[in-house]
């Protein structure tokens, strides 16, 4: 499968932005997707996972309660609603997937990028404080 990202951009401290994920080649449906983010001289870190049945969601203890994951298999597409935003939210998003056995998200690897085989080419994000 691959993944396209949209919707990036800059956006002043308590803001909002929706950034995009499309999925071409294969059945999305089947896929469990997600976001990471890098900032500049730092290691990706995970952002946020919905389940392939769009079931279960986990989420960055340091994005919880201002972002949220959504999919439409239907579209072939995820997104990622980010509010109150901060200026350490700064860096480049990517959208990730994976065809996981299981339909529901295994909390002990879903944070891991090695368990992610599609990644997008990312899209970067800007919060201006």
């Amino acid at each position: 499968v691959q993944l396209t990202e949209s919707g990036g951009g800059l956006v002043q401290a308590g803001g909002s932005l929706r950034p995009s994920c499309a999925a071409t080649g294969r059945a999305f449906s089947g896929y469990a997707a997600g976001w990471f983010r890098q900032a500049p001289g730092r290691e990706r870190e995970f952002v946020a996972a919905i389940s392939s049945t769009g079931t279960n969601a986990y989420y960055a203890d340091s994005v919880k309660g201002r972002f949220t994951i959504f999919r439409d298999s239907a579209e072939n597409t995820a997104s990622l609603q980010m509010g109150s935003m901060k200026p350490e939210d700064t860096a480049v998003y990517y959208c990730v997937a994976e065809e996981w056995e299981s339909p529901t998200l295994d909390p002990d690897y879903v944070h891991l990028p090695s368990e992610y085989d599609f990644w997008g080419q990312g899209t970067q994000v800007t919060v201006s404080s």
